[in-house]
This record gives structure tokens, sequence and C-alpha cells, in this order.
């Protein structure tokens, strides 16, 4: 059995449930947290009651402990350093999105993960989810034939304070990223151009734009529509999205909180009648655990393994692409390719 040694670099609320999951696994065990302030390592420490080394440089924490992992737990404008710094010292990297704050340094990071042969894996927990592996089944087994188009609605209004409140798109940046990539990952398509209308509505709470209006043309010549806000107040979706996928054969739709549904054309049926339709409910098979620790366990195996996680750098790279690619769209108010 692989034993990791893990720093945790970050020391905010988020490590902790990094830190929840690294204490039921036996073969993990932490070795350092590092985090800008000295304080707030030393609190976490006492708080979880971890007799580790405390650190406010990286280097220094990866060369004192012999660490093997690190799990990045900072804020995004950190991410590259935290995450190059760790795998030129020869660790593997699990981290939360974003890859990077930009795209040219996301690219720069998933150039040094190829080059040194360390594995860096991107949390993007809401893959990990039963509904929507039922729903990636059912769209895979053609029950609403070909793909025509997929939208997703976004709204909700939470009220966090902090970074996202100052950023210029909280809304593209640090959120919609989840749903571009779910996008790809129930549909098993890459998205080859975009166009995105960013605003922000009156009555918003953040600085920068925290709503947008999004169209992505996938490679398989489908369409993928966006409609998103971080300042939308009643009548909010779930975190998941509002999913709506239409086919040759009928549509599929997912809440994001209960079991999807299809609906498909009883071609039996005289054509006046087409209206006739066989209604369905997915069928639940996955039964891996969701959320965070879902995604983990799978971090995890990839190391154990010998493979690439399912949110390996060399695949989330393409989720960072829609992200920036729509920021793009949104700055020049043209269609861009990516």
């Amino acid at each position: 059995m692989t034993l990791h040694k893990i720093v945790v670099a970050g020391c905010g609320s988020m490590s902790n449930t990094w830190l929840d999951y690294a204490e039921q696994r036996d073969n993990v065990e932490i070795v350092g947290l590092v985090d800008v302030s000295i304080d707030a390592a030393k609190a976490m420490a006492e708080r979880r009651n971890l007799q580790v080394a405390l650190f406010t440089d990286l280097s220094q924490a990866l060369s004192e402990t012999n660490a093997n992992l690190v799990f990045d737990v900072t804020i995004p404008a950190a991410h590259k350093q935290i995450v190059t710094t760790a795998l030129k010292a020869g660790c593997n990297v699990f981290g939360e999105k974003p890859m990077a704050e930009s795209l040219e340094d996301a690219r720069d990071v998933l150039k040094v993960a190829q080059e040194t042969g360390k594995k860096y894996s991107v949390m993007q927990n809401r893959r990990y989810n039963k509904q929507i592996r039922a729903f990636r089944d059912l769209l895979a087994s053609e029950a609403i034939g070909t793909i025509g188009s997929i939208h997703a609605d976004f709204f909700l209004g939470p009220h966090f304070g902090g970074f996202r409140d100052e950023m210029d798109s909280p809304l593209i940046v640090d959120m919609a990223i989840h749903t571009f990539d779910q996008a790809r990952f129930l549909s098993g398509t890459d998205a080859v151009s975009v166009y995105c209308h960013e605003f922000n509505p009156s009555g918003s709470w953040y600085k920068g734009n925290a709503s947008a209006i999004i169209i992505y043309e996938m490679n398989d010549e489908s369409v993928f529509s966006y409609r998103g806000s971080w300042c939308a107040e009643g009548l909010n979706t779930s975190w998941e999205s509002d999913w709506r996928v239409t086919g040759s054969k009928g549509t599929a739709r997912w809440d994001g909180s209960n079991i999807p549904i299809y609906e498909i054309v009883d071609n039996k049926q005289p054509i006046q009648f087409v209206s006739k339709t066989k209604f369905e409910t997915a069928s639940i098979r996955w039964e891996g655990r969701e959320g965070h620790w879902g995604c983990l366990d799978e971090m995890f195996a990839s190391i154990e393994e010998t493979r690439l996680a399912e949110t390996d750098c060399t695949d989330n790279i393409k989720s960072m692409e829609m992200v920036f690619g729509a920021l793009e769209s949104a700055k020049t108010g043209k269609k861009i390719i990516l």
C-alpha cells in the first residue's frame, strides 16, 4: 500500500473538508501545514489536534518533511505558484479549482506537470453525484437519441464576502467552471467556440460581473447554452444547475436535486399524435461516494493504479479553456474559436 505523506497548503475553512477526508484513510499521514499566515496554520493544527510542522513557505515545508503529495487548498491567485513548486519538488498535487487565474498560467502549470511526470488532479466535486452519473449514463445510452443541444440554468444568490466579492468575473472564474466541466462530462464532448455576454445586474453586491449568458459550440456539432447568475435572489436553482438536453428522439431533464427524467416520442403513433410520448426516470447504478470525497477517492486511486485521474490537469485544461474563452468573448464582443 502506498503511503501518502501530505503537506496541506492553505489553512482556511475549506481545508477542513480535505483534512476530514485524510483522517479516514489508513495510508495517509499529514506531515505539515502551510499558510501565508502562521497564525492560521497554528489555529488549524490546534483545532484538529495535529502535531505537525508549520510553515509559511512551501519549498521549506517540502524539503523538511519529505512529503510526496500536496493538497492545494489556497486561493486561486496562489494555485500556479503552489502547484508548480510542489511538482518541481517531486510531489503529486491534488488541488482546488481553478488551475490558475489565467489560461496562460494554467497552460504553464500543465507544462510543468508534463515535464516532471508528476500528477496534478483538480477538484471537480460536482462530477461526483449519483444523479449526474445516472444522467450521463442515460445520455450515453442514446435513449433520447443523438444529442442536439444542452442547456444549463444556474441562479443563486450566495453572500460569501471575501475575495469573490472583489473579483472581476466571480461567476465565470470561480463557479461556472463546475457547470462547464459538468457539460463536458455529461456529453463526452469539448467546446470549439464560445460567445459570451457578461454583466452585473442592478442589486448585485459583487464588484465584478456576476451574471452571464454563454453559447458554446461543441466538437460533435451540438450546442451548449449557459444562463447564470450569482446574485439572483429568490426561486433559486440547485448548485448543480437545472439541465435540459434535447435529442433526436426526445428530451432529458435534471433539476440538480432529483432523479433525472426523460420523455421520448412514441413513433408507433400516427404523425398527428406525435405528442404522445413515453415518460421515464433514469436508473441510478453508480455506487461511489459523492462530492469532495468521491473526487478524492478517484484522485488517490489514480496514484495507486498508476493512471490519470478523471479530473487530471490534462483534462481539466479543456474546462479552463471554456472559462477564459468566455471571458475573452465578453471583453471583445466577438465569437471566440477555442
